[in-house]
């Protein structure tokens, strides 16, 4: 099995309440031999609660960084990695790229959290538009956020915002499953995500293969092995192998599926990142 998650929020995140060292013991207990925490920075995130007044999803950089030093000082039998995951939108670039400057991280994850300034994971997203429009915007937001020109090494969870339809949000409260209705809300779309992956492909970056999506009970990674394969088929080879999890229950879930996943979609090799640099290795039997 894979022993390395390069995909870790901890409580440095706003949607996280775990101890980074918590985490961390979580890995050593795991035999992992490398962790990389990958907390939250989305600046301009505004309060999808209007009684909220703090800022939300905004990394307190030097305390976290202090935190990873820390612990690497204690737990020398694990490699601990400094990554960071930036919620991209066009307002916020340039702060993005120059936070990315000022830290030696080993590792950056640029995401699309936000569409018109909602995130698809709230109700009110939904309620504005159909669900095809609806979609076609979030993968139009994320095809504009690759060419912004912001530094980071993979795109985070692509098809993130399939978790949150209203139907789907229907069939996981309900336990429930439609496989057709899966492959559908990616097929559908799987001309602006060829698109996506082209311009990730030409730019020297890569994707993630992120398990919450099976956590979530939509019995699929993501993104969905469609993407996957359509992404080894355009030549993609940096993909790297994250959690996405916020509690150390989650830490590693569902890599013991990982390599047959992998090997199905045509990859012989995965990506870890130290020092913004890419490591292929091979993926295990």
């Amino acid at each position: 099995m894979i022993k390395s998650d390069n995909h870790v929020h901890t409580a440095f995140s706003t949607d996280s309440q775990a101890p980074m060292e918590d985490m961390l013991l979580q890995a050593i207990q795991a035999g992992f031999s490398s962790i990389c925490f990958t907390d939250h920075m989305d600046y301009n995130f505004p309060p999808q609660d209007n009684s909220k007044n703090i800022q939300e999803f905004f990394l307190d950089t030097p305390a976290y960084h202090k935190e990873i030093t820390r612990l690497a000082g204690l737990y020398p039998q694990i490699k601990i990695r400094f990554g960071i995951e930036l919620g991209l939108k066009e307002d916020v670039i340039e702060q993005c790229k120059k936070l990315a400057s000022l830290y030696n991280f080993d590792f950056i994850i640029g995401s699309t959290h936000l569409v018109n300034d909602i995130d698809p994971y709230y109700d009110k997203f939904w309620q504005e538009t159909n669900e095809k429009t609806a979609l076609r915007r979030f993968y139009e937001a994320t095809l504009a956020n690759i060419g912004s020109g912001a530094d980071f090494d993979v795109y985070g969870h692509i098809d993130y915002i399939t978790r949150y339809t209203p139907y789907m949000k229907k069939l996981r409260s309900s336990n429930s499953y439609d496989e057709a209705y899966s492959v559908s809300i990616t097929e559908s779309f799987l001309d602006i995500i060829e698109e996506i992956l082209k311009q990730l492909i030409y730019n020297g970056k890569g994707i993630e293969l992120n398990t919450s999506g099976l956590k979530y009970g939509i019995n699929h990674p993501h993104p969905h092995e469609k993407i996957l394969k359509l992404y080894h088929s355009l030549g993609g080879e940096i993909i790297t192998i994250g959690s996405d999890a916020h509690e150390t229950r989650h830490l590693g879930f569902a890599f013991d599926k990982v390599p047959g996943i992998l090997k199905s979609c045509g990859f012989k090799y995965y990506t870890e990142f130290t020092n913004r640099r890419p490591e292929m290795l091979p993926v295990p039997d």
